[in-house]
């Protein structure tokens, strides 16, 4: 290996976390977003080999951005077909390890990745970089083909959904935690009444089946009908079947298991001390 290419690979190692988390905001699923920053490597080796890249890291967030966008627009046209609701892929920690601390505290929430959901790819795009990443309106219209005005008036468009389709989806932890456990032991007691207080009365439950296993092909709205629908999964739990504590996107979640298999992943979204959303998460491509 040259000295050259030596660089550009610690370079685009270093940045290779960052590309992740920009692609994965912008598309909701880990396996694409992976994939859109492979391919910027190799896009990487060559357009050095035309001209000198100076800053890797600015370089590559600007062409892993384009490539998502490109990508999410072609997965929107499939997802219009999709069975059932489509929920974003998850990403999953143990509770346990101190050594994810540090990605966790920068992972994107799964509340929000559900939140952007209803912005066009563009806005997306222009929110997650700017918003989320602290580009220049500059960058961003470099980016997303735009001119800085327009991409502005993207931003602000985004900026609007985002705030009216979450009420806050940067709840603190330990508030998350403890609504969630009061919610859990409430469900394994099978007090009805307990769990209706802790769902806010516009409560969605939502599955993701992915046409592929079982699941509720439409969100199940309301606190006590969502109450219920957990009662009733709580009724149906078979010997083989676990359920352990994970962490989902940074904050507590379930993994749960059957034979050993990882089957269901359960986000949670918790606003004000309620639970907002419960997300089951069932589509095996999106539990790796």
């Amino acid at each position: 290996m040259t000295d050259r290419a030596a660089e550009l690979s610690a370079g685009f190692a270093a940045a290779r976390t960052h590309l992740v988390r920009v692609a994965y905001a912008i598309l909701g699923s880990v396996s694409e977003a992976e994939d859109v920053v492979s391919e910027c490597w190799f896009k990487l080796v060559r357009a050095d080999q035309h001209g000198r890249v100076q800053d890797v890291e600015a370089w590559a967030t600007v062409v892993v951005a384009r490539a998502a966008m490109d990508v999410l627009r072609s997965a929107r046209v499939r997802r219009e077909t999709y069975t059932g609701p489509w929920l974003p892929e998850p990403v999953l920690t143990p509770l346990s390890d101190p050594a994810d601390r540090v990605t966790l505290d920068e992972s994107v929430s799964f509340a929000l990745l559900v939140v952007l959901e209803s912005l066009t790819p563009a806005e997306r795009t222009a929110w997650v970089l700017h918003d989320l990443f602290g580009m220049t309106f500059d960058d961003v219209a470099a980016t997303v083909g735009r001119s800085p005005a327009a991409v502005r008036k993207l931003a602000a468009r985004a900026r609007r959904h985002v705030a009216a389709g979450a009420p806050r989806v940067d709840v603190d932890r330990a508030e998350h935690r403890l609504v969630v456990e009061r919610f859990l032991a409430a469900a394994a007691g099978g007090r009805l009444g307990d769990l209706i207080a802790l769902l806010d009365p516009d409560a969605v439950l939502t599955s993701d089946g992915g046409g592929k296993v079982n699941a509720a092909r439409r969100p199940v709205r309301g606190a006590e009908p969502v109450a219920r629908f957990v009662l009733g999964l709580m009724t149906k739990a078979e010997p083989d079947q676990v359920l352990n504590p994970v962490t989902v996107n940074g904050t507590l979640g379930l993994a749960h298991y059957t034979g050993g298999r990882l089957d269901t992943v359960v986000s949670f979204t918790v606003a004000a001390g309620r639970l907002h959303r419960i997300d089951f998460i069932r589509a095996p491509d999106k539990l790796r």
